[in-house]
């Protein structure tokens, strides 16, 4: 989503340039995935660049189990196997459906024990995704987290810090142990009410932003996080852009800096944490 009208090689290449060590690739953008070039050539060239591919998105709604579901399921970790992505993004359910404790809880169970396998044999990590969504069957980290843990696939499902939906959910608990990726974006509209916040709101972490970004990622670094930061904005305005290098460039640097100079950004936490840094530091 940081630069969706780039093609799969140009993304790559920008990656490079902004001293990122991987990627994050959607099947869900306009046009065909890797312009419909065989992922075996996505991973060769990959590994020539020197990027990792970190995950490969989605499967929407895989607690709603089904089926097809699995059919999708295994459509994605085969292209993610063929193009080396290490793990595989699952999708909370988002449309206001199986709400009641007892079945969204029954239905996150049953989707974890059919993909555990899947994974297993594939040797890939499931990322889950709640959402913070009124509409979400799956708000809150800490139920997916209890849920990975009762199906013992600890190591085997991480779950997605994502500023945006951990702000939208009412913030809570951080889990960085558990934690498989973070996702971040900036909202820069003032006054907004937690519930309120939608996608479109969603762009490049600055000085404007409300969503407490910086504080976020200090929290996870500092509970013992070190693992991928990656943009997921979803604004008009930025995914319009044209010139994807420069301006995320500048919000990596206003990131790094606003870290680096926080009163909290001190000691050993501080200088492991900025060496594991995603968006500059290989």
């Amino acid at each position: 989503m940081a630069a969706p009208r780039l093609g799969w090689l140009e993304f790559l290449n920008l990656a490079q340039e902004l001293n990122c060590y991987g990627v994050e690739f959607r099947n869900d953008l306009t046009g065909k995935l890797f312009d419909g070039v065989a992922p075996e050539e996505v991973a060769k060239s990959a590994k020539e660049i020197g990027l990792r591919i970190l995950a490969l998105a989605e499967v929407k709604a895989f607690n709603a189990w089904s089926d097809s579901k699995r059919k999708e399921v295994t459509s994605l970790i085969k292209i993610a196997k063929a193009c080396g992505a290490e793990q595989i993004s699952l999708i909370a359910r988002n449309d206001n459906l199986g709400m009641g404790m007892i079945e969204r809880r029954s239905n996150l169970t049953t989707a974890l024990g059919e993909l555990k396998p899947l994974l297993e044999a594939s040797n890939l990590i499931g990322l889950i995704e709640p959402l913070g969504f009124e509409t979400c069957a799956l708000r809150d980290k800490g139920e997916a987290v209890d849920a990975i843990e009762a199906s013992g696939g600890m190591g085997r499902f991480k779950i997605v810090h994502d500023t945006f939906h951990h702000r939208a959910a009412g913030g809570g608990e951080i889990f960085a142990e558990h934690t498989g990726i973070v996702h971040i974006s900036g909202v820069s509209i003032k006054g907004i009410a937690d519930k309120d916040l939608t996608d479109p709101m969603r762009g490049l972490v600055d000085v404007e932003d409300q969503l407490g970004n910086i504080e976020q990622l200090l929290q996870l670094f500092e509970a013992g996080y070190s693992g991928p930061v990656s943009f997921e904005p979803f604004a008009p305005n930025v995914i319009a852009r044209t010139d994807p290098a420069s301006y995320l460039k500048k919000s990596f640097e206003f990131i790094e800096e606003e870290m680096r100079t926080s009163t909290k950004w001190i000691g050993e936490v501080s200088m492991s944490a900025e060496t594991q840094f995603i968006t500059r530091i290989k």
